[in-house]
């Protein structure tokens, strides 16, 4: 993409078409199959008296003022009804959300991450689904697969975002780079550009479990033989003993010199502080967390950039995005008509736009007008050649957990081919 394009424009171009990731990248690996309109939402009332008060469980502590302040819109549209907001921390979330919504205790209306957990609340049958339900069609297609298994839609994916390093813009230019290397040996000397002017060159939260792994999508993107790696290492077609895999981690060994010290204890917290005190040039978690940066005082421009691990010829992806907080309704919820009703009102383009614009996430919902300046910054992203993020393939979480820590530990010390072997043998444990 050219980068004379108008921004404003790229996200025109976006919301009307919802073509700019790429439609075979966007229904990409883990995305399940977009649901037939044909057919009625079951155990969904979708109509009825909007009245009482629903729990809408989420992970999103950082969202909490914008979305209070649409509650306060809602209630004023719906003043027999309230909204009460229960945040988990995100690594609280992915382990205990199924449990704490299951039977409506709370998360009347609920997000879910896409992947493993979205596919064990439809095992667990909490969502009513949304198939032939009026809001659906609020949202761009192409972009809420991960909300559909088996042709059912049960959940809304409300958040695209970028899995992929997010840079200090002015950071690059003083190293003088203006966007992203297109290969490895491009990143390396960006990394080593930065390094010389006295940044941290990639600030990694290697302690993290919930957002260490997000480099690796990145990182296996364009090494991987195919583009659902993770789903046949979990089948057992593919092995994290593989050559593309022991490359992929003999990359991050590459990696080691430019991260912060202590790489692999440190939490992103503490690499979100380093970055937005102007200290680090990229920080490893993804665009969900420029808001965070922002309210820690950065006042630098945000670029994003992903190592591309291969030659620029050989190079199939420029980038990864997600698309997740998947908005889903309570099967068993004693307010459904009020948890649609604030479901309706999320999806509504003007405020959609109030949580994209206050929050600094792009949203799927069709026909919003992005005015903030870092979605603006970002923007050209949109229509670049992505890959819907590999990480959330898996379905089981203990290989999961293996395969990305298997990156973690080469950092730490490991030889990769050492780690891959521990890796796959966690692996075949948890298959057998």
């Amino acid at each position: 993409m050219s980068p004379a394009l108008d921004r404003r424009a790229a996200l025109r171009l976006f919301a009307a078409s919802g073509l700019g990731l790429g439609l075979a990248a966007c229904a990409g690996p883990g995305g399940g199959t977009a649901a037939s309109s044909g057919s009625s939402p079951s155990a969904l009332a979708t109509s009825g008296t909007v009245k009482g008060t629903v729990s809408f469980a989420h992970w999103r502590a950082e969202d909490k003022a914008v979305l209070a302040g649409l509650i306060k819109a809602f209630v004023k549209k719906y003043p027999d009804a309230g909204v009460e907001q229960d945040i988990s921390p995100s690594a609280d979330y992915q382990s205990t959300a199924l449990r704490r919504i299951q039977g409506s205790k709370t998360g009347d209306l609920f997000t879910a991450f896409r992947g493993a957990q979205f596919e064990q609340i439809v095992k667990a049958g909490v969502y009513s689904p949304l198939t032939g339900a009026d809001v659906v069609g609020k949202y761009q297609p192409s972009l809420i697969t991960p909300g559909a298994a088996k042709g059912v839609q049960y959940g809304l994916p409300y958040q695209l975002v970028f899995n992929m390093p997010l840079a200090n813009a002015d950071a690059l230019d003083k190293a003088g780079h203006t966007g992203a290397p297109a290969d490895w040996d491009g990143f390396l000397q960006l990394l080593d550009d930065l390094k010389a002017k006295g940044y941290t060159p990639l600030a990694w939260p290697g302690g993290d479990a919930a957002n260490a792994g997000q480099l690796l999508n990145t990182m296996v993107m364009n090494n991987a033989p195919s583009d659902d790696m993770f789903t046949k290492i979990e089948s057992g077609e593919y092995r994290a003993t593989d050559d593309w895999f022991v490359k992929t981690l003999e990359q991050y060994r590459e990696l080691k010199p430019y991260f912060q010290a202590r790489a692999t204890g440190s939490t992103t917290d503490a690499v979100t502080r380093l970055f937005a005190q102007g200290k680090a040039g990229l920080l490893a978690v993804g665009s969900f967390q420029m808001a965070a940066v922002r309210a820690l005082g950065a006042k630098f421009p945000f670029d994003l950039v992903a190592p591309v691990t291969t030659t620029a010829a050989k190079a199939r992806y420029q980038g990864v995005f997600n698309t997740t907080f998947i908005l889903g309704v309570n099967s068993a919820s004693k307010v459904q008509p009020a948890a649609y009703a604030f479901l309706e009102f999320l999806s509504d383009p003007a405020n959609a736009g109030t949580y994209a614009n206050g929050t600094g996430q792009h949203v799927t919902v069709q026909g919003v007008d992005y005015t903030n300046k870092d979605l603006k910054a970002i923007a050209p992203w949109l229509t670049k050649k992505n890959l819907l993020a590999p990480r959330f393939q898996f379905l089981n979480l203990d290989i999961r957990t293996a395969v990305e820590n298997a990156a973690v530990a080469v950092v730490g010390g490991k030889k990769p081919a050492q780690a891959a072997e521990e890796a796959q043998r966690v692996i075949d444990q948890k298959r057998s």
